[in-house]
Order: C-alpha cells, then sequence, then structure tokens
C-alpha cells in the first residue's frame, strides 16, 4: 500500500464523509481528493520526475493537507517545513534536498524571497493565494510561478497513474540533531503505513473518531494524525496551535472530539485554565502523548480534567515514528513506563559493547526492528551509519536511538535520558529527568528543565531553571530545600534560576540547548 492510496481507499468508502475541519470549514473525502488529483497533475505538468522533492511551506490548512497527497499522487518527496522557520532555515531545507516544487502562500514567500535565488534546483513555486503575491516576491531566476486556485479551475479531477512502490520515499521530516544544520529523515511509503497502521491498530481508532490535531504538520506527531485519520476513514479537526487554549476547550465539545494527541507542553497550559471541572468531555474516548514523558502528577491532573478519556503514554523518535505505548490499564501500575514496542515492532537493549542487555532494571540503548525504521539521513551516510546498524539477520539494519532505557522483569520499557544528556557529576552518572520528577513534584511549580554545566571542581554541575504557578512565592532557597530532603545529594542543583518561561523548539519540547547556549 502507498501513503496517498489512504485518501484514494477512504474516498471510495466514504465519498461525502467530511473528512478535514480547518477555520471553521469542512471539507469531505471527495473535496480533497479532487484538489489533490487537480494539484498532482499540475505538479506533474511542471516537469516533476519520480522521486524529485515537493515542499510545503504554508500554515496548517487544507491546501497544506492536500499538498502533501498531491505530491505523492505525482510520484514525488513531500517535505513539510514548519511555517516559523527562518528564511535562513527554509533555504537550507530547500537547497539540501533540491526542492524542485514549493506549495506556499504570498507571505511566505515574501519572508524567504530573498532566499531563492540561491536555491537553484528551485523551478515551480504554487500560491495559494497568487493574488496578493508582489512583484518583488515573484523572483529566482527560472521559477515559474502558478496560481493554486488557477490549477484548481484548469486541471483534471481524475486521479493520476500511480509511480511508485512502496519501497520509494514517501517524505522527508528534517530534524535537530548532534550538527548545526537539520538532517533530513528519509521515510519509505513502506515505513509510514507501517507505522500509521500499528498506532491505529492499539489506539483502537475507527471511522468515527474525530481528532483534534493543535500541532503542526512539520512534526511527525501532528502529521501522522492527518495520515492516520484519512487512512482509518476518520476527521480531523486541524488547529493552528494551542494559543488559544479556551477555543480549543470549546471544540472538544463543540465538535464532539474523540481522541486528543498532546505534548507536556499543552497540558502545562491546560492545567493553567480556570473551571476546566464545569465542562463535561463526554465524547473524548483518548488522550496520547509523546515528544516527552508526562510527569506522574500530569498524568493524575488529566484522569481528573477528563475522567472518561483512556490515556496513551508513547514514545518514539522521528527516525522510526513510534516505538512503544503503554496500554490504559497499565497506567495505575506504571505511570513513568512508556510500554512495550507498539505492534509489528521489536525492541531490545544494549550495553556499550553492543550485547543484548537481558537483566531487568539494567540501564543500556534502546534498538528498534521494524519496517518502519528509516532510509536513513538524507545525504548523510556517516550520520546515518551511526544510528543504522547490523541487526539480527545478515544484511539487517536496525535503529540505535541513542537513548539509555531500562527494562522491568515484566518488559516494560522506561526512559532514562538521552546517551548524551546523561551528566557526570562528581564521578556520578545522573540522568537529568529524576531530577526533573522530584522538581514536578513541588507545589507550586508548573514546569522545569535540568541541564549539567562545567565546573572546575565538580566537572558538571547542575543547573535547573524552574518556572512556578501564578501566585507561587517560592524561592531559590525552597526548591533546593526540597531537593536535599528528596533526593541525594549529588543530585541536589547547584543552581537554581527562576524563569517566567522556558524556551522550546518549533514542536513545543523544552530547547535545552538554547538553555545550555543561555548558561
Amino acid at each position: 500500500m502507498l501513503v496517498h492510496e489512504f485518501l484514494e481507499q477512504s474516498t471510495e468508502k466514504h465519498p461525502d464523509k467530511t473528512a478535514f475541519i480547518c477555520n471553521n470549514k469542512r471539507f469531505t473525502f471527495s473535496d480533497i481528493e479532487g484538489s489533490a488529483n487537480r494539484l498532482a497533475h499540475a505538479i506533474q505538468d511542471s516537469g516533476l520526475a519520480k522521486h524529485d522533492r515537493v515542499a510545503v511551506y504554508l500554515d496548517p490548512s487544507v491546501e497544506a493537507a492536500t499538498s502533501v497527497f498531491a505530491s505523492l499522487k505525482a510520484g514525488g518527496v513531500f517535505i513539510v517545513i514548519n511555517p516559523q522557520v527562518k528564511a535562513n532555515k527554509a533555504s537550507y531545507i530547500l537547497n539540501d534536498c533540491q526542492v524542485k516544487v514549493l506549495v506556499t502562500n504570498a507571505s511566505h514567500l515574501r519572508e524567504i524571497s530573498g532566499e531563492l535565488p540561491g536555491c537553484p534546483h528551485l523551478e515551480t513555486v504554487i500560491l495559494t493565494d497568487y493574488e496578493k503575491a508582489s512583484d518583488g516576491s515573484l523572483q529566482g531566476a527560472g521559477i515559474a510561478y502558478l496560481s493554486y486556485k488557477e490549477i484548481m479551475d484548469g486541471f483534471a479531477g481524475s486521479r493520476p497513474d500511480s509511480r511508485c512502490i512502496d519501497i520509494d520515499l514517501a517524505s522527508l521530516i528534517y530534524t535537530s540533531g548532534s550538527t548545526a544544520q537539520p538532517k533530513g529523515v528519509m521515510l519509505t511509503h513502506l515505513n509510514m503505513v507501517t507505522a500509521a497502521s500499528s498506532i491505529i491498530q492499539y489506539l483502537e481508532n475507527r471511522p468515527d473518531d474525530i481528532i483534534l490535531n493543535v500541532l503542526p504538520l512539520s512534526f511527525d506527531y501532528g502529521l501522522y494524525q492527518l495520515l492516520m485519520a484519512v487512512k482509518f476513514g476518520g476527521t480531523l479537526v486541524q488547529e493552528r496551535s494551542f494559543l488559544y487554549p479556551y477555543e480549543t476547550i470549546d471544540l472538544l465539545i463543540k465538535e464532539k472530539i474523540t481522541g486528543f494527541p498532546i505534548v507536556p507542553t499543552v497540558a502545562a497550559i491546560l492545567f493553567k485554565l480556570k473551571n476546566l471541572e464545569d465542562y463535561a468531555f463526554l465524547s473524548l474516548r483518548y488522550i496520547s502523548n509523546t515528544a516527552q514523558a508526562l510527569p506522574a502528577q500530569y498524568i493524575e491532573e488529566l484522569r481528573r480534567i477528563f475522567p472518561a478519556a483512556r490515556i496513551y503514554s508513547m514514545y518514539g523518535l522521528t527516525e522510526c515514528k513510534r516505538v512503544s505505548y503503554l496500554p490504559p490499564e497499565e497506567l495505575e501500575r506504571r505511570p513513568t513506563s512508556v510500554g512495550k514496542a507498539m505492534p509489528n515492532c521489536e525492541t531490545y537493549i544494549v550495553d556499550d559493547q553492543g550485547n543484548k542487555v537481558e537483566e531487568a532494571g539494567k540501564t543500556g540503548e534502546l534498538v528498534v526492528r521494524g519496517a518502519n525504521v528509516m532510509k536513513g539521513y538524507w545525504n548523510l551516510p556517516e550520520d546515518t551509519d551511526r544510528v543504522l546498524k547490523p541487526g539480527p539477520l545478515p544484511g539487517e539494519k536496525v535503529l540505535y536511538t541513542g537513548d539509555l532505557f531500562k527494562m522491568d522483569e515484566d518488559g516494560f520499557l522506561y526512559f532514562v535520558s538521552r546517551k548524551d544528556d546523561i551528566m557526570k557529576v562528581a564521578g556520578e552518572r545522573i540522568s537529568p529527568k529524576e531530577i526533573e520528577a522530584v522538581l514536578h513534584g513541588i507545589d507550586g511549580v508548573s514546569e522545569a528543565a535540568v541541564i549539567g554545566v562545567d565546573d572546575e571542581i565538580l566537572g558538571q554541575a547542575i543547573k535547573a531553571f524552574v518556572v512556578l504557578d501564578k501566585g507561587a512565592t517560592l524561592t531559590e532557597k525552597d526548591i533546593t530545600k526540597y531537593c536535599s530532603r528528596h533526593m541525594e545529594h549529588f543530585m541536589v542543583p547547584k543552581y537554581v534560576e527562576m524563569r517566567d518561561s522556558l524556551p522550546r523548539s518549533s514542536h513545543g519540547k523544552v530547547d535545552k540547548k538554547k538553555l545550555k547556549a543561555e548558561g
């Protein structure tokens, strides 16, 4: 199966069913299928060859969703660029994977127009609001500028002939890594179909599910909400962000949302809202979380606010989409676990020599085996070889995640730390996650992040950044005293800095690189 066949098959089954809701507009499967076919014909007509790259540089919208499927129908490889990235980063991505076609709008085009003359591979720009583009932004030697609206009016809605097979690339997802520039994670149709199918299976998704997505489509967690909803024939309600949480709460009720994927940042904002207990979320069937583990007290609060919803703690990374999930019935017994490998995926833990760790409770690097594992990093063979290593079978490659885990006697996984996050303080190896869990347990603490800073005596010293609840009056001394009572002395932060907020990446994660740079 190919990724764009999700849309084609659901259109055949549910042509008039609402598939996508955004900006108070509703679109059926037939609407999106017809638009995607027209755009695919136009992209092919522009000269796109099989495996050429198409970039989607738009805010969350029906045009963005349509462009993803149109790129695949045309035989291309799609890249969703976060609309918040700066021009130089967008230009880097366009050049790194030699994008041939860019789908964007006049506003984003103006932001990057100065970079386009330096993008020699870009041949076609399709504007969703061509009439708003200025002459100054329509530059770049050899670039053709087309109107999305004219494409919708001028091209056939018939389905293009399929060009691909399931081992062909479907997408490049750019993710931050150890290098200064983002890496393009290469995902085949087989990778993406496998991951989507497995997640749908354990979430028990069905055609009457309605998912509320407040995550960007450039974030794989957000992108898969679209792909999965289209695959199982459900409805996706796409929000641009979580900037207006009360509007999101209203949507949960008005649209009878059954699935709500979140990250810890979303949970932290929710908990600050007043009178949530006055709302009745009668339709909400499940909440899922990934990106970072939810602190135990977050889980308790979510269960209080959404008593009827099943909560799925999950773990994954862009290089294989998803790895594991904790069955909700295990949440009470194992609140800090991310569960076991998802269907059609295998995991195991290895020591520093690459030997399997069989002993319960022993820490090692998590390895992932399955058809969901990426093809590699785009044009980065050395980086690829560092994470894709020989597996159990001859010629097989498995993913070394770079994440340290331990497993209990029943086989449930527990995230410890990123390998490069481990701090060594006075000879002791310490995970920031352990300290952050204690900090989150302090009454009055809203958020916390821990990093290691250079120290002449200790090698590294621990520094904690703390955000307080509104009205809380805790001091740095209070934080230190609490830590001294609840953890070993070598784990107590040497430095505590109060912040109004913590810096975030474009995907909502705490940006520890920025915290380290700020000291």
